[in-house]
């Protein structure tokens, strides 16, 4: 007969009860994946995007990381920051991302590790010079900030490091690429999964930038987009674009083509068009005589009707680009030093949007100043801004080389976060509202009044997409890239971000916005309390040791006591 009251039979039921409740709680978990990230700023999640796209892997995905060996704080940190963020990729493809750390270092022989580092330069991976003192020493080290990432046969390289060098110096610069690591990853998986390729169409036609000048832009947009010239001369043709580039014209546009691209824009199609004002050329500087005068391409009406006008002048900046200026003659030979030029601004102040955080600084030439006007059902952003210490000159503008030896006024320089790009979203007006129909379109053709919700980007300088090529080989140089500095500026980075903004259904860009906050310190409160803590920290535990020892003491003694 069972005894219902025994203490023995009580506990194996408790136990039992344990065993059933912890097999419950297993096949709950089998079905339901709960994560949690008690973090205020969700450092340890991933965005919701990114989780889909790791869902719809059908192949694995192969990571090396090339961050490994004898790592500063700093990189370390960076070290962990990337793991963390690949082990959430492993949970959520279902294991489908699979990855590895290796030391470039560690390659057997000078050759063989000097080879393998100019291959991975070549991916894209870029090495990172990494000075550390140690115990009084000097160290250097050469590192690769990257990984290299394979997918059904294909694969890419991944630079992990970016981050505005101007803002928090380099532990700044790491804080951003922390950030940025979950973007740059999801991206590189995106461009070998995506079977469903947008289709981006560089407008030509009127001089735009072509062949060498855009090359570097052309293959980096070639990497996640498939993309062909587009001329305006036909709409069914146009429809099949999911954005149009209009890079740098300098030809006008005809009646007929402005409403082709008016109602491509009505049909919901997305337009980026990057434009200079004024003719100006740094080729032709050299002379006294030389002025900017206005170009005339026939869009200020249209830019107009959409919410924007790019002003008649050119900006000058404190904050410029290097150029070479013949400052005086040693015997026959010139001497040439590099000074700052303020027709070449260095844009490193941004609206907080995910098309710009953490980029690094942005290299214009010749760019103008952009009012806006009051449009119905369309938002405007400012992204891109002067520096503090701007102003502009209105039309016609002299364009002298000369002018550089003038000392530079601080008081002249008054005008401050001149907006010089703008996004634009929403339901735009069309041009063609009650107006006939241009020749050479067929007039029984429906004008649409209004546009489908789209989206628009308009930068004032045609430049900032422009690759220059070295003369001696004929290869396109990485946009960006200033060979007076010899530093590549984050102009590609803007704009492919850019076009991804344009035409981007899936949200990954989202990822972007990430935010890791740096809490450091406070160093002189340190110093003040350090011997406080040290004291407490030692003496803390052994005290409560010995008042845990006394109370239970005390506690014995009278429980045992009462006998």
């Amino acid at each position: 007969m069972v005894n219902w009251k025994s203490k023995q039979l009580g506990d194996v039921l408790l136990l039992a009860n344990g065993f059933v409740l912890l097999l419950l709680v297993n096949l709950l978990a089998s079905y339901y994946f709960v994560r949690l990230d008690l973090t205020e700023e969700k450092r340890f999640s991933i965005k919701a995007p990114t989780k889909a796209l790791l869902e719809k892997l059908e192949a694995p995905v192969y990571i090396e990381v090339f961050l490994a060996g004898d790592l500063n704080p700093s990189f370390t940190r960076f070290q962990r920051s990337i793991k963390e963020i690949l082990e959430e990729f492993r949970v959520y493809s279902n294991g489908k991302v699979r990855f590895v750390f290796t030391d470039p270092g560690t390659a057997l022989g000078e050759k063989a590790r000097n080879e393998f580092m100019q291959d991975l330069a070549s991916r894209g991976i870029q090495p990172r010079n990494v000075i550390d003192n140690r115990d009084g020493q000097r160290l250097e080290k050469i590192i690769f900030p990257g990984a290299l990432i394979s997918y059904d046969g294909f694969e890419t390289g991944v630079n992990l490091l970016k981050g505005n060098s101007a803002e928090g110096g380099s532990e700044g610069v790491i804080n951003q690429a922390i950030e940025g690591v979950e973007y740059e990853l999801a991206n590189a998986i995106y461009k070998l999964s995506n079977t469903e390729r947008k289709q981006i169409g560089l407008v030509k036609g009127h001089a735009e930038l072509s062949g060498a000048a855009i090359s570097s832009l052309t293959s980096a947009l070639q990497d996640k987009f498939d993309v062909e010239e587009a001329l305006l001369n036909d709409t069914k043709v146009l429809d099949a674009f999911d954005a149009l580039i209009i890079a740098k014209p300098q030809q006008r546009f005809t009646e007929q083509e402005k409403f082709l691209l008016d109602q491509y824009l009505m049909k919901g199609g997305n337009l980026m068009f990057l434009i200079d004002k004024l003719e100006a050329s740094a080729d032709s500087a050299s002379r006294d005589d030389y002025f900017a005068f206005p170009y005339d391409l026939n869009l200020d009406d249209q830019l107009f009707k959409y919410g924007f006008r790019i002003n008649l002048d050119l900006i000058q900046d404190r904050a410029a680009a290097l150029f070479p200026v013949v400052t005086g003659m040693a015997g026959n030979k010139p001497q040439i030093q590099l000074v700052d030029w303020p027709f070449f601004p260095l844009v490193n102040r941004y609206a907080e949007h995910e098309i710009t955080r953490n980029i690094d600084a942005v290299l214009t030439r010749f760019v103008s100043s952009i009012d806006t006007v009051n449009v119905a059902n369309v938002k405007r952003t400012p992204i891109l801004f002067s520096s503090q210490y701007a102003r502009t000159l209105t039309a016609p503008v002299r364009v002298s080389i000369n002018d550089i030896r003038n000392n530079l006024k601080a008081q002249d320089f008054q005008q401050s976060y001149l907006p010089i790009a703008y996004l634009a979203e929403g339901s735009f007006p069309s041009l063609f509202k009650n107006r006939f129909i241009p020749e050479g379109i067929d007039e029984s053709t429906t004008i649409l009044e209004s546009s489908k919700p789209a989206r628009m980007i308009l930068i004032s300088d045609g430049d900032l997409a422009c690759n220059d090529v070295n003369p001696r080989t004929g290869q396109a140089q990485t946009l960006g890239f200033d060979r007076f500095s010899n530093y590549t500026f984050a102009n590609l980075d803007l704009l492919v971000n850019a076009v991804s903004w344009l035409v981007e259904d899936n949200g990954l860009l989202t990822a972007r916005t990430k935010e890791v906050k740096i809490r450091p310190l406070n160093k002189e409160k340190v110093n003040q309390e350090k011997l406080y803590w040290q004291m407490l920290n030692v003496a803390g535990p052994i005290v409560l040791i010995v008042l845990f020892g006394i109370a239970w003491a005390f506690v014995r003694k009278k429980k045992f006591a009462s006998f």
